[in-house]
């Protein structure tokens, strides 16, 4: 797939280069291009992996809540590089493949519990500009979710707002993963 990234691919170099592409080819079958874009500032790729691990390691939000919500974030401001990660991960994690397809379209589906609904909602307003949660929005959540699992919930949503601008900015798109595990392709976005 032809890159259209806004700054060129870096060589990925030295031990550490050699370790970050092994690793990602493990994972993807291929480098990742926010990777290669961002190895012109290590400083940053060491951000997003230390930022990324220590997320992956919360655990009061149930994970699928979070994997939909960083895909709504996704799909709200154009990333096709995390909706196509999303859908991807969600294959191999376990995820609802159906739900994960329907993301997108979320309002027009009729796949998602009320609670999910809530979440998608909420993860959409938070990425406006400005943001449009409402008290009674946050009011449910934390009704059906908890204080603990809100406050991580809004934290994985505004991680999701981090990756996703930044690749977007970035000239980031799809690399293509969900494709190449032959997944069904996500269901088109909903008007807005």
């Amino acid at each position: 797939m032809a890159s259209s990234t806004r700054i060129p691919k870096a060589e990925l170099t030295g031990v550490y280069g050699a370790i970050v592409t092994r690793m990602s080819r493990r994972m993807f079958g291929e480098v990742a291009e926010p990777v290669e874009v961002a190895w012109h500032n290590r400083r940053i790729v060491d951000f997003g992996f230390t930022v990324g691990r220590k997320s992956q390691k919360w655990d009061r939000c149930d994970a699928d809540l979070k994997s939909y919500a960083h895909m709504a974030v996704a799909g709200l401001v154009g990333c096709s590089w995390c909706l196509d990660l999303g859908y991807f991960l969600a294959a191999n994690e376990g995820l609802d493949l159906v739900k994960a397809r329907e993301v997108p379209r979320w309002r027009e589906s009729d796949v998602f519990t009320p609670r999910e609904r809530d979440v998608l909602e909420y993860a959409e307003a938070m990425t406006t500009t400005p943001p449009t949660v409402t008290d009674e929005l946050s009011a449910r959540l934390l009704a059906r979710l908890g204080a603990p699992a809100m406050v991580e919930l809004t934290a994985a949503i505004a991680l999701a707002n981090f990756y996703t601008r930044n690749n977007t900015a970035l000239g980031i798109e799809s690399q293509g993963f969900a494709a190449a595990c032959d997944l069904q392709p996500l269901a088109e976005p909903s008007a807005r």
